[in-house]
């Protein structure tokens, strides 16, 4: 017998409040979650280690009382890290790494009051937008279970869509946090550059361009945790405008009527599937019928300088990173240990020179500043999130021989050609589950705004849940007691 009847109906705040008037123990919701994965987790494959022997230990020695004080939660074992955890980083390279402390993120998890139950896939080192590796397998799609999930945090979006849990961990180095969100339905926000602690292992994680935060189910969930982590931590490289109130208040806040350009065309040229299209421009009148002006416009960037800075940043960023790792595990990088795309994406980092370097990083300064232009006249940006409904599991194959840095990039950009662009300027934005194809997968929505300004995505995030709720739509794959 389950400990809460609908236990996957709640979202975490529902399921801390459960606790907090005594309905349920921790304890007790901690063996929900571990039913809820073993009934799905067969067909999704979205969690690849357990650690009860952790979570036990967390509630034995007493829960703070945070907002989501005895809620169950999944980590992706890629960036985070928590002590005495799997840190495998879908790679055999790193088979048998586990992390030797707690981040400053997982202490503030922690503070929250949540359990972390297991981890989740991520593909080799979190550079594939589809969550399928050779070490852990492929992630399904709780909605059509011969897709993909997203990427890279596919495995914490697979399991939060399928039930097991309300909310879990996600990091958007590229569209990680995003990319999934729109492929399972659920809400997905990356916030500021540094809105988020990365300490005190890095600094400007993948050279500024990465952060952290969760996918969830509701948006109150994603203001109550962002909330309880946000802030700087001890000595980092640079401090953000603090929020001039907690976001959860954001939530109760009038919009007003906003300015928000809108594209449904790529500035790659990549090809936008209609499915997708015809979401854009349903979401288009949405939010019209809300009151909010509606302008058609794009941003004005050097699409072939912003590709070319990518590859320089992301593959050095790489080769530094496993680099790292492999001194730990005292093993060699190659082809043994390492998908063959990796294998060539850790090459071309290897080979690449300071100049370049320093060429990347001029480049993005100034497709920041073309960026900028647009958010002048404007409050929003909307794009689709994606520009194909959730892949065919096989189609972005990391292990795919033949195919260099420079290919597999484009093959990347042809997928999720409208979220690194936000990575790449440190503006927040995020997914929202708006549209679903006629199918039945789900379509996220991108919403970006300025710098800082988290606030204006959340108060419009809970105006649109309102008025085109998401919440109770359920996957084929979705755990029922």
């Amino acid at each position: 017998m389950p400990n809460v009847s609908n236990y996957a109906d709640y979202d975490g705040l529902g399921l801390a409040e459960l606790v907090r008037n005594g309905d349920v123990t921790p304890t007790e919701l901690l063996e929900d979650a571990y039913a809820a994965i073993d009934a799905i987790n067969p067909e999704l494959n979205g969690v690849v280690s357990r650690i009860p022997d952790l979570a036990e230990a967390e509630i034995a020695a007493g829960l703070p009382d945070g907002p989501f004080k005895g809620v169950p939660f999944l980590v992706k074992e890629l960036g985070m890290q928590m002590k005495g955890a799997p840190s495998r980083c879908g790679s055999k390279l790193t088979e048998d790494l586990v992390a030797a402390e707690d981040t400053e993120l997982a202490t503030r998890f922690r503070a929250a009051g949540l359990v972390t139950a297991a981890m989740t896939a991520t593909p080799e080192f979190g550079f594939n937008p589809s969550c399928e590796s050779v070490f852990y397998e492929p992630t399904h799609n709780p909605w059509d279970v011969q897709r993909s999930p997203g990427g890279s945090s596919g495995g914490s979006a697979a399991m939060v869509a399928g039930g097991a849990v309300p909310l879990a961990h996600a990091n958007d180095g590229g569209g990680s946090i995003r990319i999934p969100a729109s492929c399972c339905g659920l809400v997905g926000l990356k916030p500021t550059r540094n809105r988020v602690p990365t300490g005190p292992s890095f600094g400007d994680w993948l050279n500024g361009l990465a952060c952290e935060l969760v996918v969830s189910r509701t948006v109150r969930d994603t203001a109550a945790i962002l909330d309880a982590v946000e802030g700087a931590d001890v000595g980092p490289p640079d401090v953000i405008t603090p929020p001039e109130r907690p976001y959860m208040e954001e939530l109760t806040q009038p919009t007003g009527k906003l300015r928000i350009a809108w594209s449904d065309k790529a500035i790659s040229g990549a090809q936008v599937h209609p499915d997708v299209v015809a979401g854009l421009h349903e979401t288009v009148k949405l939010m019209e019928s809300l009151g909010h002006e509606m302008v058609e416009d794009q941003i004005e960037i050097d699409w072939s300088h912003h590709f070319e800075a990518l590859i320089v940043l992301w593959t050095a960023y790489l080769a530094w990173a496993i680099d790292v790792v492999a001194n730990a595990v005292r093993r060699t990088p190659s082809y043994d240990n390492m998908e063959r795309v990796t294998v060539k994406l850790y090459e071309h980092g290897k080979s690449l020179t300071a100049m370049q370097m320093h060429d990347a990083l001029a480049n993005i300064n100034t497709i920041s500043r073309q960026s900028g232009v647009l958010f002048e006249k404007n409050d929003l940006f909307l794009t689709p999130t994606i520009a194909q409904p959730a892949l065919i599991l096989g189609t972005l194959n990391q292990n795919e021989a033949g195919v260099d840095a420079r290919e597999w990039t484009r093959r990347v950009f042809d997928w999720v050609p409208f979220t690194p662009l936000f990575n790449s300027t440190g503006q927040p934005a995020i997914s929202l589950p708006l549209h679903w194809s006629p199918d039945g997968l789900p379509i996220g929505m991108q919403f970006a705004a300025g710098l800082n300004d988290e606030a204006t995505l959340l108060r419009l995030a809970a105006q649109l849940e309102e008025a085109k709720p998401w919440k109770d739509k359920r996957p084929p794959v979705f755990y029922s007691e």
